[in-house]
């Protein structure tokens, strides 16, 4: 589907007029042709209408393009990356300036395209401003619209940090590492893109250079989006040693326990196992109170072992 916006030089709104027209009529101020998933005869335009490079063309079908600018002798390129909302996975908007016009080619649905395309039907900002003005306001939407799965991160990071009564230790280290995978992908998708508007920034390009302060903005939001994702790694990497510290000392509980249970029967095993063995002579196997004896001994030696571990402030580990 191809649909475009335009504004005559009188400050007038045409909507879905023929980019061939558009092109022609020395009327027009500035216009926008937005791509969204077009067919095959539809995309042909891109080089029959406006003459864009064919490597340039080939970009927007390679949805593993990293952000990029490339400049051409007639028009500038951009490559863009949205965020798919409920997957967190990244989507390629391109983005074509030339002269007085705005092109926008994506292959699937688009909620930032959408907003701007809305503002800019009805905004007056967009009507005196004109192409460098959209351009701005869809990458900064596209920046801004990285904002929301950081704060929802962060905020159950918190809560996790708080821990949940109903969950077990494992079910919360297990959303910890869901979590840390999806900030390695809002890494994958933020990252190259605060380094492309670094470089926009550091070139003498007069779209960047005459309202630098706009593209200053979105990368000083990147800058913040690549600090929070910087803190909460860093908070899943703590809860994720604090998980194996616990882990570690629940061992060692365990395995005290185990080791002072076994010091405690290892002299009574041997005991009970000397006097299980069927030799006939064996004098204190006929005495009267040799079992009474016996078991005396064995739950005096139970108690020494006991006192001695008490002493050595074994059981300490329990508290």
């Amino acid at each position: 589907m191809i649909r475009t916006l335009a504004v005559t030089i009188h400050n007038e709104f045409i909507e879905n007029e023929d980019i061939a027209v558009l092109l022609a009529d020395q009327t027009i101020k500035w216009f926008w042709a937005d791509f969204r998933d077009p067919s095959t005869q539809e995309a042909s335009r891109l080089e029959t209408d406006f003459a864009f490079h064919p490597l340039a063309v080939e970009d927007c079908f390679h949805s593993m393009q990293r952000p990029k600018y490339d400049h051409y002798e007639d028009f500038e390129f951009f490559v863009m990356h949205s965020l798919q909302k409920d997957t967190f996975a990244k989507k390629e908007v391109d983005i074509f300036s030339g002269r007085n016009y705005v092109v926008t080619f994506h292959l699937s649905a688009s909620p930032e395209i959408d907003a701007i395309w809305e503002k800019a039907r009805t905004s007056a900002d967009f009507r005196q401003n004109g192409t460098y003005y959209i351009i701005y306001s869809i990458i900064d939407k596209i920046v801004d619209e990285y904002f929301p799965p950081l704060y929802q991160m962060e905020d159950r990071l918190n809560e996790i940090e708080e821990k949940d009564a109903d969950k077990t230790y494992r079910d919360l280290i297990d959303e910890v590492f869901d979590i840390r995978g999806d900030l390695l992908q809002l890494r994958r998708t933020i990252v190259p893109m605060r380094d492309l508007l670094y470089r926009l920034l550091d070139l003498r390009l007069d779209l960047i250079t005459e309202h630098k302060a706009y593209y200053r903005d979105v990368y000083d939001h990147l800058l913040k989006q690549t600090e929070l994702i910087q803190s909460n790694r860093e908070m899943t990497s703590d809860m994720r040693d604090n998980y194996q510290t616990i882990n570690s000392n629940r061992m060692n509980e365990i395995m005290m326990t185990l080791t002072i249970v076994s010091t405690i029967f290892i002299p009574l095993t041997f005991i009970a196992g000397l006097y299980g063995m069927n030799f006939t002579n064996m004098p204190e196997l006929t005495a009267d109170n040799g079992y009474f004896i016996t078991l005396a001994v064995m739950a005096v030696m139970a108690g020494v072992l006991l006192l001695l571990f008490k002493w050595k402030g074994w059981f300490n580990i329990f508290k």
